[in-house]
């Protein structure tokens, strides 16, 4: 393959080049699109790690001809896009650049859509290859499917010379254990399991993925990476906004199965798995299901209330502004049961791991918008050092931060400079901004990159997605059968006092990022 002539010679974060192909984008004047993908798709065009013929279509209602929908993608760029706006890369992308106009069940619109992708193949040298993008609600995945079977555009071949055919699709990936599997179906009926790309933007984060770099890559860590040396790990996403215009989606979802049932279990079983063989994606997944599997859930009523907690924001000040409580946001049900905030106590049936607790939180409207993995490690057996009054001297902790800045803490204690044998905890951090000249790309773009190529290990299976629902579940069977309301909680706090309970239960408290 020859080298794209617009990729920058310095640029060594990503060595290979998606080959001749196209991608049909449906949903594309969603937020999601405008915000994140487009911008995405410019970015990875800019560094030179798309080919120079890459055709992009967008699927919508709009009644747009193909300059009108250039103009709605070159706005969406210059607002949205990492690299600065470059006039050469923009013509060589716009040349691209389709708009299929219709409804997800019109039969003639995939018929326009047959046509313009035959058109592109011949223009643009895309050879066929095609990459189905379904930004659109669930509930518009079996029709678009079967759209795009009846009109011979998901045709699968084991010629490896034939065009690829490959479809993605955003979370939610159900919103129980037998909607996922229902969905599932809906997709393989259409496409094989080889070619779903199942798209967790959290994976793409190149923090998220360093985790694997920092406990297997590095000698001094892994020894003391189980349950002879950690006392608990905390796994914490939480966020300064509230639900802001997502009403419609939000309300039944809530902060479980939102954020916990597929980003925060992606990070345990990143943070708890096993060393795999190679970073093949069957390896790689192997090892992550096998961490999922042995997520330890409690099985009675008693054990799943003493293992959670909930609440939901309330009207009141945060940063110096008054803020709306999450019952009076508009378009909500004044008497919802939606939880704002989750948190969930697990436990790995492992022998690394086994009595060790995961304690999960998520949430909106919290102290500060962070994402981070804890790792707090058990006092040491005899305290050579005794504390002195007013001493700040806790316990050995790694934590990952994976947002927004991204980087590792380590604390640990050192003697006080002086006569007295006084000890007080210290850090040392290190930062991605500090320590690389490359700006880590967007999730998005390794991912869109990484469905182009074909290259899965990045991407959940179907059985990563069960196995989190299988955890999530018995937690929200049991909220709701308790059919009251979840506890209030101030904005700018960091969630109800039943969170701080779940840990203080357990003589241990939350880290405050």
């Amino acid at each position: 393959m020859h080298a794209n002539p617009l990729r920058d010679p310095r640029d060594r974060r990503l060595t290979r080049i998606a080959g001749p192909s196209s991608l049909v984008l449906f949903g594309v004047t969603g937020d999601l699109a405008r915000k994140k993908l487009l911008p995405a798709m410019y970015d990875l065009a800019g560094r030179g790690l798309l080919p120079p013929g890459f055709s992009l279509v967008g699927f919508g209602r709009r009644d747009w001809s193909d300059e009108q929908f250039a103009e709605y993608v070159r706005a969406a760029v210059e607002a949205g896009a990492r690299t600065p706006f470059n006039e050469t890369v923009w013509h060589q992308f716009s040349g691209g650049l389709r708009f299929i106009s219709g409804a997800f069940d019109d039969d003639a619109a995939y018929a326009r859509l047959v046509d313009v992708l035959g058109e592109l193949e011949s223009s643009r040298g895309t050879r066929a290859n095609t990459a189905f993008y379904l930004s659109i609600p669930p509930s518009w995945f079996e029709e678009v499917c079967r759209q795009l079977a009846e009109a011979g555009l998901a045709v699968h071949s084991q010629d490896p010379q034939a065009p690829w055919r490959r479809v993605v699709i955003e979370k939610p990936f159900g919103h129980d254990l037998a909607s996922a599997q229902e969905l599932n179906a809906v997709i393989e009926r259409v496409f094989p399991p080889e070619s779903v790309f199942r798209i967790d933007h959290y994976l793409g984060k190149e923090t998220v993925q360093n985790i694997l770099a920092f406990r297997f890559a590095n000698r001094m860590f892994e020894p003391l990476w189980s349950a002879e040396h950690v006392d608990h790990v905390q796994i914490t996403m939480a966020e300064d906004i509230g639900i802001g215009g997502r009403a419609s989606y939000y309300d039944g979802v809530g902060a479980a199965r939102d954020v916990i049932q597929n980003h925060l279990l992606q990070l345990l079983a990143l943070t708890a798995m096993e060393e795999p063989i190679s970073f093949h994606a069957d390896h790689l997944r192997a090892e992550k299901e096998k961490v999922l599997a042995a997520v330890e859930v409690p099985d009675t009523p008693e054990g799943l209330h003493a293992s959670s907690a909930r609440g939901q924001y309330t009207s009141g000040w945060q940063g110096g502004e008054q803020v709306t409580g999450f019952l009076d946001e508009e378009g909500f049900n004044p008497a919802s049961t939606t939880e704002t905030f989750a948190a969930l106590k697990v436990g790995i049936r492992t022998r690394r791991w086994q009595g060790v607790p995961f304690y999960l939180r998520a949430g909106k409207r919290l102290g500060r918008r962070v994402t981070e993995i804890a790792v707090v490690f058990k006092q040491p057996p005899h305290l050579l050092f005794p504390p002195h009054p007013g001493d700040a001297f806790g316990q050995n902790t790694i934590v990952i931060r994976v947002q927004p800045d991204e980087g590792v803490t380590m604390r640990f204690a050192s003697k006080v400079p002086g006569t007295q044998s006084e000890v007080r905890d210290v850090t040392m951090d290190f930062g991605y901004g500090h320590a690389f000249t490359e700006d880590s790309p967007e999730a998005y773009e390794r991912l869109i990159l990484d469905v182009l190529l074909g290259e899965p290990p990045l991407f959940p299976r179907q059985q990563e997605v069960e196995l989190s629902w299988r955890i999530v579940d018995p937690f929200e069977r049991h909220w709701e059968s308790l059919q009251t309301q979840p506890e209030p909680y101030q904005p700018g706090s960091w969630g109800p006092e039943s969170a701080h309970e779940l840990l203080a239960r357990d003589g241990r408290s939350w880290r405050r990022p």
